[in-house]
């Protein structure tokens, strides 16, 4: 199979690479989100996730692979966008936010590839419901650390998961790479999976 360039250092999407069984390589694409300030979380996301794989062409522009993946993540609740908290102080507000509520995860995909020159984006969203949490469960979450690096301060394949309720959709939208429509992109742009 063709490597492919993943434009990201979550460790979650990796893992979801290596599931699938794709050869990759990754190289972060580090971009200035602070600059934009989309309200919508299916633009946002769209808009990040093809600016990551703008910067990986930028810098590899004299080598250009054929392949390159990028993808955002971005909570939302009540009209308002949550993305990777500063510090552990936001980070608790954003859990305090959370609990006993139901938030929407949206994740975009980009897609380039090379042969055509052209970059594929497609989203996708589910519904997240938490338990009422107590201030010394948040607490002990947080004390954890997963919350660092992450949309929302939390990940849905650590300990987070003892706080979710209910998820409507796929819960790999929740950890950053929705795989059914990361598969059927691949398959659509002509991506040589299995060969």
């Amino acid at each position: 199979m063709e490597p492919i360039i993943l434009a990201s250092s979550s460790a979650r999407r990796q893992d979801y690479f290596k599931l699938l069984g794709l050869p990759f390589s990754i190289l972060p694409a580090l971009i200035d989100e602070s600059r934009i300030k989309e309200a919508n979380p299916l633009k946002l996301t769209s808009e990040l996730a093809v600016k990551k794989v703008e910067k990986v062409i930028e810098i590899m522009k004299d080598r250009l692979p054929r392949w390159i993946c990028g993808a955002d993540t971005v909570i939302s609740l009540g009209g308002k966008i949550f993305g990777k908290p500063a510090d552990r102080e936001e980070a608790a507000k954003m859990l305090a936010k959370f609990q006993g509520r139901q938030h929407k995860v949206t994740t975009s995909i980009a897609l380039f590839n090379g042969r055509e020159g052209k970059i594929d984006c497609r989203q996708a969203s589910c519904a997240v419901s938490f338990a009422p949490l107590s201030d010394i469960e948040i607490k002990w979450y947080l004390d954890t650390n997963e919350w660092q690096g992450v949309a929302g301060a939390y990940r849905i394949q650590g300990l987070a998961a003892c706080f979710i309720t209910k998820i409507q959709g796929c819960p790999s939208t929740v950890a950053g790479l929705p795989l059914q429509e990361f598969y059927a992109m691949l398959r659509d742009n002509g991506y040589p999976y299995g060969a």
